[in-house]
């Protein structure tokens, strides 16, 4: 079935946003993206309003459309969502993880690793999506996953126009990510496999906070 002009002109939007091309800050003008993509005025409005309300879009009175930008707040909010979302989703994934499933995953957690030492933090950002998808990829949960897809895109994003570091974080990382694929292969049970990944994302969260309240004390 072809999309509706409304699904093309929020492809685009989304797309562009998510990319980098629509950094956080830009004004949407709905008559220039029109003339560029042959797309009326109406389609664009509504594209503008489902992504005001998934959040990637601010509209401002007098102002116009534009691109949401994110600070540590808003970072802080997402990853304590994430945390409950993802520790469903490993949980319940968990059971049906093939061995080489488990394989894949500490391939993985290993290339990460080596990334660090490289200081390539963009390749440790892609492999630790990549980890973390694989450990939810058999919830299931068709709502659950898309929910789980959906604040990683948000994470990714949001890790773009705001400040999130934490010195010695993502090394820490990469041995929790052992302890969640030690529990899994032990079959441990679904209710503490979900806790430790839940704990996993939280404690970026506290290490950012820690680092961020240090660094204002310095000044």
């Amino acid at each position: 079935m072809a999309q509706s002009k409304a699904e093309q002109a929020y492809a685009i939007l989304k797309t562009k946003i998510m990319d980098g091309t629509f950094g956080p800050g830009h004004r949407l003008v709905i008559d220039q993206l029109g003339r560029e993509h042959g797309i009326s005025s109406v389609p664009w409005r509504e594209s503008l309003r489902r992504l005001e309300a998934e959040g990637w879009v601010e509209i401002v009175p007098n102002v116009g459309a534009l691109v949401k930008t994110f600070d540590t707040g808003a970072w802080r909010r997402s990853i304590r969502l994430l945390a409950r979302l993802e520790g469903l989703a490993t949980a319940l994934s968990a059971p049906k993880l093939t061995a080489a499933d488990l394989g894949s995953a500490r391939d993985l957690n290993r290339q990460m690793a080596n990334s660090l030492e490289n200081f390539d933090t963009i390749r440790f950002g892609r492999l630790n999506r990549e980890f973390h998808v694989l450990l939810c990829s058999r919830c299931d949960d068709e709502r659950l996953s898309h929910l789980v897809d959906t604040e990683w895109t948000r994470m990714d994003f949001i890790r773009r126009s705001a400040f999130w570091y934490a010195p010695g974080r993502a090394m820490a990382s990469i041995g929790e990510h052992d302890h969640l694929l030690d529990l899994i292969e032990g079959g441990t049970d679904p209710d503490e496999i979900e806790a430790a990944a839940r704990t996993h994302e939280i404690a970026t969260l506290d290490a950012v906070i820690a680092h961020d309240e240090a660094s204002r004390l310095e000044l």
